[in-house]
């Protein structure tokens, strides 16, 4: 009997071992094709990958000129400058001509430069008689000026970050001043902005305030002459200025109505200036 008993145990034994290995077979076999998978997913998370590292550089964009939705805005939009000039005539004072040009699609008043002023080192220089724009009740009420200034580059003389000579207009910036009550001259705050990437520049704000108003320091009904200027020095190539959506505001902030005549004769497209035009 003890024999028996013996030869069950063992018997017991065997079959344990047998199950133990069967199981053990089942998760080798269970676990081998998720090896697989991973070695299969691999290639695909690189085929993913690989495009970014080759992803070109986006084309730049050049800005696009400033929209006014101001109704009491001058945006040149009817061709007419009849109240603006060159300023020539100033020792420093660069040599060009008015005009209403399109760019991109939106009217605007462009200084066009002989072509010296960067080799000269002269200010590009433009007067507006806001006389001609506001009846004499509104002229004594403006406070501020603001308009929009570009320039672009018509040469490759700017240099970059990088030392490459680049056609682009490099730094913008500038000043302005105005004739106010007894013809005594009134110097505004300087202004700067600009683009360097492209041959056109994008908008450069510009707000001129009356700071001593209360002086007297500002314009009042009877000027029958009420000039402003707006001037661009400091120049690190050749170019041409351009000025857009001018708008004359009261001590509120609120924009004042245009008042012009419609001019009988269009502005003449010759003006005096030193030397001929480079373009």
């Amino acid at each position: 009997m003890e024999m028996k008993k013996l030869l069950a145990v063992f018997a017991a034994l065997a079959m344990a071992a047998a199950v133990t290995g069967c199981e053990k077979n089942e998760e080798t076999s269970t676990t081998q094709p998720s090896q697989t998978t991973e070695t299969t997913e691999a290639p695909t998370e690189e085929a993913t990958e690989a495009p970014t590292e080759e992803v070109t550089e986006e084309e730049l964009i050049p800005p696009s000129p400033a929209e006014c939705d101001d109704p009491n805005a001058i945006t040149f939009d009817d061709g007419d400058f009849s109240f603006a000039q060159p300023k020539l005539d100033d020792v420093d004072s660069a040599q060009g001509i008015l005009s209403v040009e399109e760019v991109q699609g939106n009217k605007m008043l462009r200084f066009s430069d002989a072509g010296t002023n960067f080799a000269d080192g002269t200010v590009q220089k433009v007067m507006f008689d806001a006389a001609k724009l506001l009846t004499p009740e509104n002229l004594a009420k403006v406070r501020s000026i603001e308009l929009d200034v570009y320039a672009d580059a018509t040469a490759d003389k700017f240099k970059n970050d990088n030392g490459e000579n680049v056609m682009a207009p490099g730094w913008i910036g500038g000043g302005g001043g105005a004739n106010v009550a007894g013809d005594e001259w009134y110097e505004f705050a300087e202004w700067d902005g600009g683009e360097y990437n492209f041959e056109m520049s994008g908008a450069v704000h510009v707000e001129m305030k009356f700071l001593l108003a209360l002086g007297g320091k500002c314009w009042d009904e009877t000027m029958e002459e009420a000039t402003f200027q707006i001037m661009r020095w400091g120049a690190q190539n050749e170019g041409n200025l351009y000025v857009d959506n001018i708008v004359f505001k009261d001590e509120d902030g609120n924009s004042l109505p245009i008042d012009k005549a419609t001019p009988s004769e269009e502005p003449s497209e010759e003006m005096p200036m030193a030397g001929a035009m480079a373009r």
